[in-house]
């Protein structure tokens, strides 16, 4: 049941209200923001067109970067249009488009962090059946998982969100669209919404979270019986990996997994997650990681001479 509304679009308060800040809200996202669309592009066209990243780690690696950049872009664009203009209203329609949306790529984000984690677990742990656990056809199988996981997460938030009632007050103390600022605003008991919010965001960040250290742990375990050169290989990439998933994973937490109070620090730990994070993994896996730094080397560098 959906209920009837009298407020038709929201206004989002922001990051600030202040106009010099705002400017350099403007500048600085912008920024960041490109930063985040390029680095992403340049793992997805990279793994897309090189020989040598053909292996499942580099499969699940394209799909991550694609989420990043879909995820920054349910939120970014956004909030630096918004620092520029004088009203910064979202139709209603907008808003639940923005809660579908961000909670989407944000889940796959997610699942794509976990199969990744699997890859490693059975490339370390059981190398010799690797390439008949691993192949193509079941990597796709696994990435069409995540995607319905995905929908399934992001039609539950829409749900509850669509059943919030909104009669009075409309603005938003926020930059996005989300559930725990919109229940601050329903005119009605949001109790039992908020615990179903955090049974569903809540419980998949916390149980993924602890399902990727656990694997980690394994996997570090079970690197004793490797020799020197594979350790510091697999570290490498784990490490990678670890930084990553804790990066993700600590805002999501804190933002999801508590009772219905929203804290002024909220916003941060917000564009942290939704901005922050998208923009350093394609920076922590070029960097860290040879291969890709070889391959996006030799990629350009054929560019180059073509030009």
């Amino acid at each position: 049941m959906i209920h009837n509304n009298s407020v038709t679009d929201f206004i989002l308060f922001g990051l600030t209200q202040d106009p010099e800040k705002q400017k350099a809200v403007f500048g600085v996202f912008l920024i960041l923001y490109l930063m985040t669309l390029m680095g992403n592009f340049l793992i997805v066209v990279t793994i897309k067109i090189s020989q040598t990243l053909g292996s499942p780690m580099y499969f699940f690696l394209f799909y991550l970067s694609f989420a990043d950049a879909c995820f920054s872009t349910t939120t970014a664009p956004r909030l630096i249009m918004d620092s520029l203009s004088k009203k910064k209203t979202i139709t209603y329609n907008e808003c639940m488009t923005q809660v579908f949306a961000a909670h989407f790529f944000g889940c796959m984000e997610i699942f794509v962090l976990i199969l990744m984690a699997f890859d490693r677990y059975v490339a370390i742990c059981r190398p010799l059946r690797y390439t008949a656990i691993m192949s193509q056809r079941i990597c796709g199988v696994l990435v069409i998982l995540a995607w319905v996981g995905s929908c399934i997460h992001s039609s539950a938030q829409l749900f509850l969100a669509l059943r919030l009632p909104f009669c009075g007050p409309n603005v938003i103390d926020h930059y996005f669209c989300d559930l725990q600022p919109l229940l601050k605003l329903a005119c009605m008991d949001t109790y039992v919404i908020n615990l179903l919010v955090v049974s569903n965001s809540g419980a998949i960040c916390m149980v993924s979270f602890i399902v990727l250290f656990i694997s980690y742990i394994v996997i570090l375990y079970s690197l004793r019986n490797h020799s020197a050169e594979g350790r510091r290989k697999a570290l490498s990439t784990c490490t990678s990996h670890f930084i990553v998933v804790v990066l993700f994973f600590g805002p999501c937490i804190f933002i999801y997994t508590r009772p219905p109070t929203t804290f002024p620090v909220d916003k941060m730990v917000a564009v942290f997650y939704t901005i922050g994070t998208p923009l350093l993994n394609p920076l922590i896996y070029t960097l860290r990681n040879v291969e890709v730094k070889n391959a996006v080397k030799k990629l350009w560098c054929i560019k180059y001479d073509f030009s």
